[in-house]
C-alpha cells in the first residue's frame, strides 16, 4: 500500500477532531504530532526549544584550560559552558542552526553539544560555546546569529563527552 503525505495528514487529522477522553478541564495531548515534530526537529517528545544567547570561547585565550568544569578535555564544536539552573551539567542539547557547519576534522556539524563546562558570565539563558585551537576556530560560528539560538535538551550522558 503507497502512503502520500496527504493520506498520512488525513490520518493525522481524524485523531485530531476526536473529543478528549480525559474531559475539557485537561491538557491535550497530541503524542503522534510530538513524535513527528521531534522527528523533523531532532528533539525528543516533550522536550522544551530555549532561545539563548551565546558566545564564544576558544583555546589559546587568556584563562581558558584544556579541561572542563568535570575534568575532561574539551572539545571543539561540542563543549558548552551553561548556567546549571537552566541546563545541567551533563546534558546533551540539539542547536539546530550549528546544523552543516564545518567540524575541525572536515565533517559536518550534526547539530549536538555536551554541556560540560560553567563559567562565571553565564547566567540565565545563555550559553557560551567551545569553538577549538585559536581565534581562527572561530569563523566556522561568525555567521550565526548568536543573539538568539534554538537551544533543546535532548539527553544525558556519562563521563565525558565523546570527542
Amino acid at each position: 500500500m503507497r502512503r502520500t503525505l496527504a493520506g498520512i495528514l488525513a490520518f493525522m487529522a481524524m485523531f485530531a477532531a476526536l473529543p478528549a477522553a480525559a474531559g475539557p478541564d485537561s491538557e491535550r495531548k497530541d503524542p503522534l504530532g510530538e513524535l513527528i515534530a521531534g522527528a523533523l526537529t531532532g528533539s525528543l517528545p516533550g522536550s522544551i526549544e530555549y532561545k539563548m544567547k551565546a558566545t564564544l570561547y576558544h583555546a589559546g585565550a587568556r584563562g581558558i584550560r584544556a579541561l572542563d568544569s568535570l575534568g575532561c578535555k574539551v572539545v571543539a564544536m561540542r563543549t558548552l559552558a551553561v548556567d546549571t539552573k537552566v541546563i545541567p551539567r551533563r546534558t546533551v542539547v540539539f542547536i539546530k542552526e550549528t546544523v552543516g557547519l564545518p567540524m575541525p576534522n572536515g565533517e559536518k556539524h550534526d547539530g549536538y553539544w555536551y554541556a560540560s563546562d560553567i563559567g562565571g558570565a553565564i547566567k540565565g539563558n545563555k550559553i557560551d560555546m567551545f569553538s577549538g585551537q585559536g581565534a581562527g576556530s572561530m569563523k566556522p560560528l561568525a555567521d550565526l546569529n548568536l543573539a538568539s539560538l534554538s537551544v533543546t535538551k535532548v539527553g544525558e550522558f556519562k563521563g565525558c563527552p565523546p570527542e
